[in-house]
Order: structure tokens, then C-alpha cells, then sequence
């Protein structure tokens, strides 16, 4: 209880401000929503991808609860249950389309009818994806039921630089004939942003990064060349929401029984060492009447002016939670100072 009032004077801030998406000049709320989860299942080369305990009804209400609470910004893609959610998102802005701020993602191919994702071509972590962006962002166009996106990215991870400049090329010439305003690439690659976001039209990549983990090279570079940096992972698949424990699993059709690429997941369980370094900030998170999760996100807008966290949903009730972070702002430099030392960052 002294710690929480040591900080508690430190929280009481004005709401977070909205933000720019870099160079493109768009304004967005502070956060957006992720719509990966809301995809429901689907597979990626043959492998879980998807999340389980989707209802496509509550995907919608809890969309139109973001709008009416400010937050207007949604991150989507063609990948996400191979198109199926982007088909919600558009169920759900249909007549408020003038409201929101659209972004999705392309170079993969889609099979809608059996829920499948796979590589164009060979080899599978190098997908070649510039001969296909015109026809894709046409289909996606389509399921969102719109004419025009907000924001297109390159969604390949790995994509070599050769092959991402070839879809940049393209890109550019969307950007002109205003079928998207502006473009970036979702990779935590420092070298391939570099290469990639010099045109003033980029405006915008996508990285993961949470209290817990995240390229800082990558970041800081969104600063100096005015790049918006969308957070993908804000809340560490929700490992960052308190509700989990070392012994917690998950559905084998669910992602996070898989995700061993991401550091807070090993053998379908969380890590000991994301819950433990959880737990050590949990009381500077929390100050001020927080939720960890708003605490979350609440670190990455003191973290970055580029920041937009856009969380993932699956209902109402986490919306809710998630757009209520914007009440208390981002947390103070004490707090943040603090984190860092309890973490042992210089």
C-alpha cells in the first residue's frame, strides 16, 4: 500500500492524447484494436495459427464498443482466419466506415473455404509477394467493404530486402491512385526498415513490443526518421493481463500452444521468467487504480511518442478494459525509471 501512494500522485494525469501514424499525418487514437483473435481458427502451412473461443456476434459488438468509446483505429489482415476477419471488421463498420482507421496486411495466400494460409512460392520463409499485392488488396477490399485502405503492410517477416523493395514499388503507385493512403511493413528488423521506410509515403511499420520484450533499436528509429510504430504483442499475447500461471495451457487449436518464437511461451505454457519479472513490476503497473494490462499499455505510451499499442479482443469486456487505459495516460517517468530498475535495464 505505501508503494501504490508513493506513486499515486505521479498517476493522476489527463487522458492520453491521440497520435500520428509518422509521416502519413493520420490521426488515430492513442491505441487501436488487433484483430488477429477475432479471426477465430485457421492454419499457416499447415500449422495452428488461429485462436479459439471466437463468436463472431460478440467480435462486432465489441468493435462498435471501441468506436464508442474514441478508440477508432483497427489493425486486420488478409491472414487472420484467412480473411474472415476482415469480413467482421467490415460487418462491423458498415455506415461508420467515415469513422475509423483501417490497416491491413498482405503476402500470403488465402483459402477462404478452408480456412488455409500458405506461401505464393519457395521458398516457404521468403514468399514472393509483389506480383500479387493489386489482386489481394482488391480481395481485401472487398471483405472490409470499403474502397480504400488506411494502411497496407507487408506482412512477411522475413522477406528479403530485394524482394520487399520489388512490393514498395507497387505500394508507391497504390499510394498515387489513392487506393491506400499510406503503407509500411510488419518485421522487428532494424536493417529492413531501414531499407524499406525511406519514401515520405511510408508512414507507419509494425513491431513487436511490451514492457517485457522488443526490438529498442527499432523503436528509436521510428523517432528519429518519424515513422508510427503500431505495437503488435502490447499485452505479451495476454500473458501481460495477470491471468495466467506456469501450470496454464492451452487448446491445441489455439496459437499460444505453439508459440515458441514468442519469449513469454515455451511448450505450449507460459515462461516462469515472463511471469516472475511480471509480478516484480505488478505494483508500479498497477498504481493509481490500473489493471496490469492498462499498466501495459500505459508503459508503451510513456515508452514512445511513435507508439499505438493495438492490443487483440475477443469480447466486450476487454475492450472495455483496454480503451479505459486511456483515462489514466501514459505512466510517469518515476514509474518508468522504476520499472527499469526492478527489471535490471540500464
Amino acid at each position: 500500500m505505501e508503494y501504490k501512494s508513493f506513486f499515486l500522485k505521479e498517476t493522476q494525469m489527463t487522458t492520453t492524447p491521440n497520435r500520428v501514424l509518422g509521416r502519413s499525418g493520420i490521426e488515430v487514437s492513442p491505441m487501436g484494436l488487433g484483430c488477429w483473435a477475432i479471426g477465430g481458427n485457421w492454419t499457416l502451412g499447415g500449422g495452428q495459427a488461429g485462436w479459439t473461443g471466437v463468436d463472431d456476434a460478440e467480435s462486432v459488438r465489441a468493435i462498435h464498443a471501441a468506436i464508442d468509446l474514441g478508440v477508432i483505429f483497427f489493425d486486420t489482415a488478409a491472414n487472420y482466419g484467412a480473411g474472415h476477419s476482415e469480413r467482421i471488421l467490415g460487418q462491423a463498420i458498415q455506415g461508420r466506415r467515415g469513422k475509423v482507421v483501417i490497416a491491413s496486411k498482405f503476402g500470403y495466400k488465402v483459402d477462404e473455404a478452408a480456412r488455409a494460409v500458405t506461401n505464393y512460392t519457395q521458398p516457404e520463409e521468403d514468399s514472393d509477394a509483389a506480383p500479387h499485392i493489386r489482386a489481394d488488396l482488391e480481395r481485401t477490399l472487398q471483405r472490409l467493404g470499403t474502397d480504400f485502405l488506411d494502411v497496407y503492410l507487408l506482412h512477411i517477416w522475413g522477406h528479403s530486402i530485394e524482394r520487399a523493395l520489388e512490393a514498395r514499388e507497387v505500394l508507391e503507385k497504390l499510394v498515387e491512385e489513392g487506393k491506400i493512403r499510406t503503407y509500411g511493413w510488419s518485421t522487428d528488423r532494424t536493417d529492413a526498415i531501414r531499407a524499406f521506410s525511406t519514401s515520405p509515403r511510408c508512414g507507419v511499420i509494425e513491431q513487436q513490443f511490451s514492457v517485457l520484450d522488443g526490438n529498442n533499436e527499432l523503436l528509436e528509429l521510428c523517432g528519429e526518421w518519424n515513422l508510427g510504430s503500431m505495437i503488435r504483442g502490447p499485452l505479451g499475447m495476454g500473458l501481460l493481463t495477470g491471468k495466467f500461471s506456469p501450470a496454464s495451457t492451452f487448446a491445441e487449436e489455439d496459437v499460444r500452444k505453439h508459440a515458441s518464437w514468442h519469449p513469454g511461451f515455451q511448450n505450449g505454457r507460459p515462461t516462469r521468467d515472463w511471469l516472475e519479472k511480471l509480478d516484480s513490476i505488478r505494483a508500479v503497473l498497477t498504481a493509481g487504480g490500473r489493471t496490469l494490462a492498462q499498466g501495459a499499455l500505459a508503459w508503451l505510451w510513456a515508452r514512445s511518442p511513435k507508439a499505438i499499442p493495438i492490443p487483440g479482443f475477443k469480447n466486450v469486456k476487454q475492450v472495455e478494459e483496454n480503451c479505459g487505459a486511456i483515462q489514466f495516460g501514459p505512466l510517469a517517468r518515476a514509474q518508468m525509471d522504476e520499472i527499469d530498475r526492478i527489471l535490471k535495464r540500464g
